[in-house]
């Protein structure tokens, strides 16, 4: 439940309320559309025309908004993998080169337009390293399970995956290849990878 469908409360002394769900709103916005870098809460104040107050009355400075813009984010990545059970193992690598490009796709588009704060701020997120490590030793432990793959070390295996996507996606949105040719090389490298771990 979000700001605006509950009445107004007061947390931490700020209000969280439908202005603030505006706020938030208004300062994605400006970062998709300008970057990230150059919001500030003067820009923010002139683009929705409200005073200081109203801002500071609901947050403490304009990196809390970017962090709440940044877990949304996060949040909206996380949703769109979905976990399939499978009959085949054809059908599992597809599934998972599929689940995992569609993610990069999210990433890749949010971080071109918060490449400074996000990657900052992944470099020391652990909850967020922790989710993606379980999940994709979920997977690994299925198809392990399936004898889709060989029988290797989860864990180990789960964060090599973490860390070639991470770092795959670091490097082209760093760089600023065109999303089209990111997926393209991704895809084909994933699949390489992939390939080894095969049965």
């Amino acid at each position: 439940m979000n700001a605006s469908q509950q009445p107004s409360t007061k947390t931490n002394d700020r209000i969280r309320d439908e202005m603030s769900d505006k706020i938030i709103e208004t300062a994605e916005h400006l970062a998709t559309t300008e970057g990230a870098n150059t919001l500030t809460v003067r820009k923010i104040l002139q683009t929705m025309d409200i005073t200081n107050r109203v801002f500071y009355n609901r947050f403490h400075n304009i990196e809390e908004v970017l962090e709440i813009i940044y877990r949304n984010m996060v949040m909206k990545i996380r949703a769109s993998v979905t976990p399939e059970q499978t009959d085949s193992a054809q059908d599992f690598f597809e599934h998972v080169i599929e689940v995992v490009t569609r993610s990069l796709i999210m990433s890749y588009e949010n971080k071109m337009q918060f490449n400074q704060y996000v990657f900052e701020n992944d470099s020391h997120s652990q909850s967020n390293y922790a989710w993606w490590h379980s999940e994709i030793k979920k997977l690994i432990d299925y198809a392990k399970e399936k004898k889709y793959i060989k029988d290797l070390d989860s864990d180990a295996m789960s964060y090599a995956i973490w860390c070639f996507c991470r770092g795959y996606n670091a490097d082209a949105v760093g760089r600023n290849l065109p999303m089209e040719v990111a997926i393209e090389n991704f895809r084909y490298s994933f699949g390489i990878l992939l390939d080894g771990m095969r049965a």
